[in-house]
């Protein structure tokens, strides 16, 4: 049975890349391995109440200040900047490459919808040779709006000419599955973040213990009439 989608969008951050290596580089600079949970909480926090309260501000301007706010703002410049620079060395989780190989083996298309700056996103699918799998890197820049909110899924909809329906979003962030499927997409979520997913959010149309296992239950999901 053929799937009832046309394209996937990855999330980025955390879904195809980790954040742990950079836990050495906050370590060099004076701040205990640990607080790279908390700085990435807080620069979720930071970005979508900036977008919820009407304003725009971009992820690394984000990370900075989220950076400069764990450290009590004792963290130097150039500090902030070390650990940040970490961005462009970060790998792809080894379950993305077989995830977009398999979609893009069925004809579905795949691009990725970040908070991220296109920017590092496009060096990072370079560096880990995801490149020739994605048809196009979406920003929520794009559209001044970090997600969740509508409109972000919305325009990567309209990027890819398709309406929300023939859209899955992939993530390993409940929050974010939510927002797509709030949206009208389709939704999928993998497990090996959060563990379980979050009562709060509206269930996702396909989980799996991986990026893999998502997609083999997205290609899985029967054509609409």
């Amino acid at each position: 049975m053929a799937s009832c989608l046309s394209a996937v969008a990855f999330d980025v951050v955390e879904t195809l890349m980790p954040l742990e290596p950079l836990a050495a580089r906050f370590e060099r600079a004076g701040l205990p391995r640990s607080v790279l949970r908390e700085w990435f909480g807080r620069l979720l926090l930071y970005g979508v109440g900036l977008s919820a309260a009407g304003d725009y501000v971009p992820f690394p301007d984000v990370a900075a200040e989220a950076l400069r706010a764990v450290s009590g703002y004792r963290l130097a410049d150039q500090d902030v900047g070390y650990v940040l620079a970490g961005f462009a060395e970060l790998p792809a989780h080894p379950d993305a490459e077989p995830a977009m190989r398999r979609l893009a083996g069925a004809g579905v298309r795949v691009c990725c919808l970040t908070n991220g700056s296109a920017g590092t996103t496009a060096a990072f699918l370079a560096r880990t040779g995801l490149e020739p799998y994605v048809e196009r890197v979406i920003s929520a820049a794009e559209v001044e709006s970090w997600k969740p909110p509508a409109r972000v899924y919305h325009h990567a909809a309209e990027v890819l000419g398709l309406p929300p329906d023939q859209v899955a979003l992939v993530a390993v962030h409940a929050w974010d599955c939510h927002g797509a499927k709030r949206a009208g997409l389709t939704t999928g979520w993998a497990s090996r973040l959060e563990v379980r997913y979050g009562s709060l959010f509206a269930p996702a149309d396909v989980t799996g213990a991986d990026l893999a296992e998502v997609a083999d239950g997205l290609l899985a999901l029967p054509a609409r009439n």
